[in-house]
């Protein structure tokens, strides 16, 4: 191994320590109430999950972290809209709703599969 992979292989594993640091720290931070907290994961060209259920009334909190590109994170019925950093952990919190489906989508262009990066969170009684 040459010494430009080995920094390569140190800043990878560097990266991987630092996302794994603020993933914790974003969770303590959000968890602090009681909101269901929820980690999604945006890549191109999909969220995973891609459908979050959860019960009316209930708040939650989704620790979205992108993995590849700056996604948008929108649902456009609740109001919702925020950029998604790469290697970030950003918050949504999400308030009690109603029974329903509720569609969020990526509304940053990602390429040629973007239209395919959506998402229902689904409330039940």
């Amino acid at each position: 191994m040459n010494r430009r992979q080995a920094l390569r292989r140190v800043g990878a594993i560097a990266w991987a320590g630092a996302l794994w640091a603020g993933t914790l720290t974003a969770r303590r931070s959000i968890a602090s109430g009681n909101a269901k907290v929820i980690d999604v994961v945006a890549q191109r060209f999909r969220f995973t999950p891609n459908e979050i259920t959860l019960k009316a009334g209930q708040p939650a909190a989704l620790a979205i972290t992108s993995l590849d590109f700056v996604h948008g994170f929108n649902v456009p019925a609740l109001g919702i809209r925020t950029d998604l950093l790469p290697g970030r952990v950003t918050s949504v919190a999400i308030g009690a709703l109603a029974p329903g489906r509720y569609e969020f989508l990526c509304d940053n262009l990602c390429g040629g599969g973007h239209e395919e990066m959506h998402g229902t969170i689904v409330v039940s009684a």
